[in-house]
C-alpha cells in the first residue's frame, strides 16, 4: 500500500491506534500468563523445570519461526485479518490450557498461543505505518511497544488474583474469553489503512525470495537482529517465566512482593521507551551507544546479583527489575535500525528477521535455566536452592557475548559505509555538544 501523506495524524488514526494496541496488549497478557503460574503448572502437570520450561519454549520457538511467513502474509491480507486471526487462536490456545491435565495437550495450548501472538505485533507495526506520517512512526512504535506491556501487568496482578481465589479452569477460560473480546473490537473498528489507500499487488514468490534476501544481506538489518537479542531476552526470560519463581523460592520474596516487582519491570519500561525513542531521533547515528549502555547495566546488575553473598537485599533486587525494564525498550531500538537501512517494500520482512533475534534468545535461555534447576534439584520438587538459580541464571553470559559480537560486527560495516559516503562519526561528546547547539550528528 502507498505510506499515507497527511501532515498530521486523524482522530480515526489515533481511535484505529488504540483498537491495535488493545490487540497487543491482550497479545502480551496471553504471553505472559503462564509465568505467573509457572508453580502451579509443575503441581498441576506433575512435571519439572525442564517441563514447564519446554511449554513456553514452544510457544516462542512458534512466534520466532513464524516472523518471516507473517510478514509475507500481512502483504496478501492485511493486518486486520490476522491480528483478528491472532486473537481467536490465543483465546483457542488459553481454553486449550484451561482444560489439558497433561503435558502435551498444555505444550499444543502454548503453541497456539504462540502462533497467534506471532501474527500481532508486526501486523500492528503496519497498521502504524499506514495511518501515521513517517515522522511521527517512530514515537508511535516506541509507545505501542511499552504501553503493550500492561497486558503483562494484568497477567502479574488480576490473573494471579484469580488463580489464588477459584481455579485454573477458571482463570484460563477468563483468559480466553478476554481474546475472543479483544478479536470483536479488531472486527468492528480495526482497518488496515485510511479510506482511499491503494493496495500493493502481492508479490509473487520469485520477488518475495528476492526480497528476503536482500533484507539479509543488508548489515542494518542483521544489527537489529542482534540488538534485538542482546537486549531482550534477559527481561523477556525473567518477566514471562523464570523471574517470578527467582524472587519467590529463591529470594524469599512473598509472592505479592514479586508480583509488584514484576510490576515495577514494566512501569519502568512505559517510561523509558518514549525517552530512548526521542533519544534514537536526536542522535541516529549513536544508536549502539543506547545498545551498549543498557547491555552493560543488565550485565552488570545481574553479575552482582549473582554474587552476593546469600539472599540479595531489596534494594538490589529493585535495581535488578528496573535495568531489566530497559531491555524492551531497548530491543526497539533493532527495529529503528531495520528501518532506516532497508527501502520502503522491504519493512514488513526486515522488522520480522529483527524480532527472532531476541525472542529466538529468549526461548534458548528459558530452555537452558530450566534445564540446569533440573539437573541441580532431585525429582520433580519445585523446591530450587539459591546456587541453582545462580548457576541457572548465569547461563546468560552466553547471549550476552553472542549479541554483543554480532552488533560490534555490523556496526562496523555500517560505519565503513559511512565513511564510503563521507559521513564523519565525530567523537560522541563533540557530536552531543553539536547537538545541543542545533547541529547535525556527523
Amino acid at each position: 500500500m502507498t505510506t499515507p501523506t497527511a501532515a498530521r495524524p486523524t482522530a480515526r488514526a489515533y481511535v484505529v491506534w488504540l483498537v491495535a494496541l488493545a490487540a497487543y496488549a491482550v497479545a502480551v497478557f496471553h504471553r505472559g500468563s503462564l509465568g505467573v503460574a509457572g508453580v502451579q503448572a509443575q503441581e498441576r502437570f506433575s512435571a519439572g523445570a525442564s517441563a514447564v520450561s519446554l511449554f513456553l519454549v514452544l510457544q516462542l520457538a512458534v512466534y520466532a519461526a513464524l516472523q518471516v511467513p507473517v510478514g509475507v502474509a500481512l502483504d496478501r491480507f492485511g493486518s486486520r485479518r490476522l491480528i483478528l486471526a491472532g486473537a481467536l487462536t490465543m483465546a483457542a490456545g488459553q481454553a486449550l490450557l484451561a482444560l489439558a491435565t497433561d503435558v502435551p495437550t498444555a505444550a499444543a495450548a502454548r503453541v497456539l498461543v504462540g502462533a497467534g501472538d506471532a501474527m500481532t505485533f508486526v501486523s500492528v507495526l503496519r497498521v502504524i505505518g499506514f495511518w501515521f506520517p513517517g515522522r511521527t512512526v517512530p514515537l508511535i512504535t516506541q509507545l505501542t511497544g511499552m504501553l503493550g506491556q500492561l497486558g503483562q501487568v494484568v497477567a502479574a496482578y488480576p490473573l494471579v488474583a484469580l488463580l489464588h481465589g477459584t481455579s485454573w479452569e477458571r482463570t484460563f477460560l477468563g483468559a480466553a474469553a478476554v481474546g475472543v473480546l479483544v478479536a470483536v473490537l479488531v472486527l468492528v473498528a480495526l482497518r488496515d489503512a485510511p479510506a482511499g489507500t491503494e493496495p500493493a499487488a502481492p508479490a509473487g514468490l520469485a520477488a518475495v525470495r528476492r526480497s528476503l534476501t536482500l533484507t539479509w544481506q543488508e548489515p542494518g538489518t542483521r544489527i537489529g537482529l542482534y540488538t534485538h537479542l542482546v537486549t531482550q531476552f534477559s527481561g523477556t526470560a525473567f518477566a514471562l517465566l523464570w523471574g517470578y519463581p527467582f524472587l519467590v523460592v529463591g529470594q524469599g520474596l512473598s509472592p505479592a512482593a514479586a508480583a509488584s516487582l514484576l510490576t515495577v519491570l514494566v512501569v519502568v519500561a512505559i517510561l523509558v521507551g518514549p525517552l530512548l525513542g526521542r533519544l534514537c531521533g536526536r542522535w541516529p547515528l549513536r544508536r549502539s551507544v543506547l545498545v551498549f549502555a543498557i547491555l552493560g547495566a543488565t550485565a552488570g546488575v545481574w553479575t552482582v546479583v549473582l554474587l552476593w553473598p546469600g539472599r540479595a537485599p531489596l534494594p538490589l533486587l529493585v535495581l535488578l527489575v528496573v535495568v531489566l525494564g530497559t531491555n524492551g525498550p531497548g530491543s526497539m531500538i533493532g527495529f529503528d535500525f531495520a528501518r532506516t537501512w532497508n527501502p520502503a517494500e522491504r519493512q514488513g520482512s526486515a522488522s520480522g528477521v529483527v524480532n527472532v533475534g531476541g525472542f529466538l534468545a529468549s526461548l534458548l535461555t528459558i530452555l537452558a535455566i530450566g534445564a540446569v534447576l533440573d539437573v541441580l534439584t532431585p525429582g520433580a520438587s519445585t523446591d530450587y536452592s539459591l546456587d541453582a538459580f545462580r548457576a541457572a541464571f548465569a547461563v546468560q553470559y552466553v547471549f550476552w557475548a553472542v549479541g554483543l559480537v554480532g552488533v560490534l560486527r555490523h556496526r562496523r560495516e555500517l560505519r565503513a559505509r559511512l565513511a564510503g559516503d563521507g559521513v564523519v562519526l565525530t567523537p560522541l561528546r563533540v557530536a552531543v555538544g553539536a547537538r545541543l547547539r542545533g547541529s547535525a550528528d556527523h
